[in-house]
């Protein structure tokens, strides 16, 4: 029998019929390649092409995967957080303390996203969490949720008044001209940005990333 190892042709077709199950994934994951975070405003969609004024002024051109999702975040509060969610934070330090600025509630197709604590471009100095919750205690500025990622801990404060977010599928009709948009684009050699996912605002709530 001919050793498959040594047929390009076959080696394709392997390729190929990986391609649509890749591409499934891609919502549940960043793109590969050079990530860029785009935050801004839709300009217009025209088919695939997503065209943003990005929040520093410039005009962007994304092109949407074929299958590409759009999902949006629904207003939660601080006792809808459950030990075992996977959560996202954005978080600033304030007298060795990490203050979360908003928390996310991540659905469970998407736990283990992005996992870890990294510097985040929300605002300057602020600090981006994404960890599974393993307990909470209350402090007299609010509430402190303990955390886990790759074997790591944290906590950080809750106050009273932090936005709490969930998410939920939506569809292109979001992304109308003045919609404000959150996506982490993939940017290519030649500098074409592309995306297989979308946050989008809906009924006046914005992605907070």
């Amino acid at each position: 029998m001919r050793n498959l190892r040594y047929s390009p042709w076959l080696a394709a077709l392997f390729l190929l019929a990986a391609v649509p199950a890749l591409v499934s994934e891609a919502w549940a994951q960043a793109p590969a390649g050079a990530p860029v975070r785009i935050r801004g405003t839709v300009e217009s969609l025209d088919g695939n092409t997503l065209s943003v004024k990005s929040r520093e002024g410039q005009d962007l051109k994304i092109a949407l995967a074929p299958n590409y999702t759009v999902t949006a975040v629904v207003k939660k509060s601080l006792s809808d957080i459950k030990d075992g969610d996977f959560v996202a934070s954005t978080g600033m330090k304030k007298d060795g303390k990490l203050y979360a600025v908003e928390v996310r509630i991540f659905p469970e197709a998407l736990r283990g996203r992005g996992e870890g604590q990294y510097s985040w471009d929300l605002m300057p100095g602020s600090t981006m969490t994404n960890a599974t919750v393993t307990g909470s205690s209350t402090v007299s500025d609010g509430k402190v949720l303990k955390v886990t990622y790759k074997g790591e801990t944290s906590d950080f404060i809750v106050g009273p008044n932090c936005p709490v977010f969930g998410y939920t599928n939506a569809d292109s009709s979001l992304l109308k001209k003045g919609a404000y948009v959150f996506l982490i684009a993939n940017k290519g050699a030649d500098g074409a940005l592309s995306a297989a996912s979308v946050t989008a605002e809906k009924d006046g709530v914005k992605p907070p990333q």
